[in-house]
């Protein structure tokens, strides 16, 4: 396997409704189902949906769904939920309508006529640890919550919460303004910090590129996945990396800084081995929301990270 499949394998959580793609719950689901099924489906994780939009999914996702696990190659979909603030009591309410939609999937007979979809994570935020503590109270146990917090405040003690309730953080790295993107040293101290707990993590927003570069269209500087990937799996490895060292790796703009090898990666004097990139992948940096899974996909292809789409397809 080449690293580059290794670093980014099931990695891109597709969040095609929102923005800036913010589709239609129909085109949504059926991009979801076609990369479910293409040659680059390897990369493809979860797809997200919010709680309050299930009777739009359940409608535009029945035709589409895989109709029984049984079928060779037929998975159930994997969805990613946002459910309310976890310091609003609907979030109760937004568990218990999880459990039932869950409920009903693994019902044999419906399955069979309608597919079948999981819902294995949530997605929440939370601002103190109180709020964390409180709300996994009633986080089932076949359900892993990510708790988004704030990228501008010290997130230690948040961190630390998750850490000993088997939880994950969530970090928004991009948006529709300036504002809405952290800076390098906040993003650098939240890895430093996740990682120092043992607490994985995922991202959303604004990655939609390999390395970082200037969006012209918000007007500011924006991280890329290659750099929030690399980054993560070298801390992961090697904990007394510096928040200036990890920072020279999310600012990095040349895709040719990161060397894809046939026994690993490498950044400049750091390396890692294939075992290394998947141990860092599973326990600690798991995926990223997109609203596009092409570009990405295109990205790589365009670097020579990835072979074109034609030779993909023979």
């Amino acid at each position: 396997m080449h690293a580059v499949r290794l670093l980014l394998d099931s990695v891109l959580d597709y969040a095609g409704l929102f923005p800036p793609a913010k589709l239609d719950m129909q085109p949504t689901v059926s991009n979801y189902a076609r990369y479910m099924k293409g040659p680059d489906a390897w990369m493809l994780a979860r797809l997200i949906v919010p709680v309050t939009r299930f009777p739009e999914f359940v409608r535009e996702a029945d035709p589409l769904l895989p109709k029984t696990a049984d079928v060779e190659g037929e998975t159930p979909w994997a969805l990613s939920v946002l459910v309310a603030p976890a310091s609003d009591r609907q979030l109760v309410a937004d568990l218990e309508r999880i459990e039932r939609f869950n409920q009903r999937m693994e019902d044999r007979e419906f399955s069979r006529a309608h597919g079948r979809a999981v819902i294995d994570t949530i997605e929440t935020r939370a601002t103190t640890a109180h709020e964390i503590d409180r709300a996994l109270e009633y986080v089932p146990d076949d359900i892993y919550a990510y708790f988004e917090i704030p990228a501008d405040a010290d997130p230690r003690g948040l961190v630390a919460t998750m850490s000993s309730l088997d939880a994950g953080a969530k970090l928004r790295t991009g948006g529709l303004t300036p504002d809405a993107h952290p800076t390098p040293e906040q993003v650098a101290r939240f890895l430093k910090v996740c990682r120092a707990a043992e607490v994985p993590f995922k991202a959303t927003a604004g990655l939609h590129h390999p390395c970082r570069h200037l969006a012209t269209d918000v007007g500011c500087m924006q991280f890329g996945f290659l750099n929030m990937f690399v980054a993560a799996c070298l801390l992961w490895n090697d904990e007394s990396m510096s928040e200036k060292e990890l920072e020279q790796v999310l600012v990095e703009e040349n895709p040719r800084a990161f060397d894809f090898h046939p026994t690993g990666l490498a950044y400049g004097r750091r390396m890692l081995k294939f075992d290394e990139i998947a141990e860092a992948r599973e326990r600690f940096a798991h995926s990223f929301g997109s609203c596009s899974f092409e570009e990405p996909l295109a990205d790589l292809r365009a670097l020579g990270l990835l072979p074109a789409a034609e030779e993909v397809a023979q």
